[in-house]
């Protein structure tokens, strides 16, 4: 069984840094793509950021490009989000995914990915 664990959420100020990481495990697993989403609460499930591990492109919703960044490792199935410059509206409980199939995929649709960690919060305060 393929398991997506997350970690490094917490709280920070606004303006302030937080790292997570998302780390693949169980049997032997490869994926095309792993990505993060988010959703706060009374909100829908948000994409956030993708890594096609094909080409290394990344992809990024409008409200975070330059301020988030996603890069990770395809051979240890590890994907981490870089997140600088935060600020109270990035608070939700962010969810790591993956995707095992090959292209063609849409990146920001939750439904192009096959499996999902449990989420980790963030809390941003003013």
């Amino acid at each position: 069984q393929v398991q997506l664990v997350e970690s490094g959420g917490g709280l920070v100020q606004a303006g302030g840094s937080l790292r997570l990481s998302c780390a693949a495990s169980g049997r032997t697993f490869s994926s095309y793509a792993m990505a993060w989403f988010r959703q706060a609460p009374g909100k829908e499930r948000e994409f956030v950021a993708a890594i096609s591990w094909t080409g290394g492109s990344t992809y990024y919703v409008d409200s975070v490009k330059g301020r988030f960044t996603i890069s990770g490792d395809n051979a240890k199935n590890t994907v981490y989000l870089q997140m600088n410059s935060l600020k109270p509206e990035d608070t939700a409980v962010y969810y790591c995914a993956a995707r095992r199939q090959p292209p063609p995929y849409y990146p920001g649709s939750p439904s192009s990915y096959s499996y999902w960690g449990q989420g980790t919060q963030v809390t941003v305060s003013s």
